[in-house]
């Protein structure tokens, strides 16, 4: 008799959690930055003129790595003929995530929520999504039972919202005010 090896299924029970709790951090920031009254002061501007630069610059900092986390993603997926090491990858991600706090404390903190103009209510709902989806994918990371698809669908959900935030902030800034440090 000859014993089939089935792999292990891998349904979406391991994504439960991670996606759950990716959902809270969505809701909680945006139902805080609903509720938080705005205080309208900038916070930690050191090195920029005003928070608006800051943001900007910053905001495009963070782009710059995560493409630099997309090439890597691929080239560790064997997606690319090159062989990036996982640090880079590792690392660029670790970066660009600090260089996204103080952009959004300043934004929750200072402005809230906002939904009087489509340009911010985009730009706040992407913050919110990024940082739930940003959520999701660190949870899932070191599981090991879940589906093959999660990591780059997470990955590019994130991505993806970094791109609009970008586009909803730092390139309006750059070509509405101009380029400022």
């Amino acid at each position: 008799m000859t014993a089939i090896h089935r792999p292990p299924a891998r349904g979406l029970t391991p994504l439960l959690v991670p996606l759950l709790l990716g959902g809270l951090v969505v809701l909680a920031l945006g139902v805080y930055g609903r509720a938080h009254t705005p205080t309208g002061h900038a916070v930690g501007v050191a090195g920029f003129s005003a928070a608006l630069p800051m943001k900007a610059w910053l905001t495009t900092g963070a782009l710059v790595l995560a493409v630099v986390q997309v090439v890597s993603a691929l080239s560790m997926w064997g997606k690319l003929g090159i062989a990036i090491p996982p640090a880079v990858h590792r690392w660029s991600g670790r970066l660009a995530f600090l260089l996204t706090i103080p952009v959004a404390f300043h934004c929750l903190y200072a402005l809230g929520l906002q939904y009087d103009v489509p340009r911010v209510l985009a730009h706040s709902l992407l913050g919110c999504f990024f940082y739930g989806v940003f959520t999701a994918k660190m949870l899932a990371l070191p599981k090991r039972d879940t589906p093959g698809w999660t990591l780059p669908v997470l990955g590019g959900l994130a991505f993806t919202a970094l791109v609009g935030l970008w586009l909803t902030s730092a390139f309006w800034f750059f070509t509405a005010v101009g380029v400022k440090v």
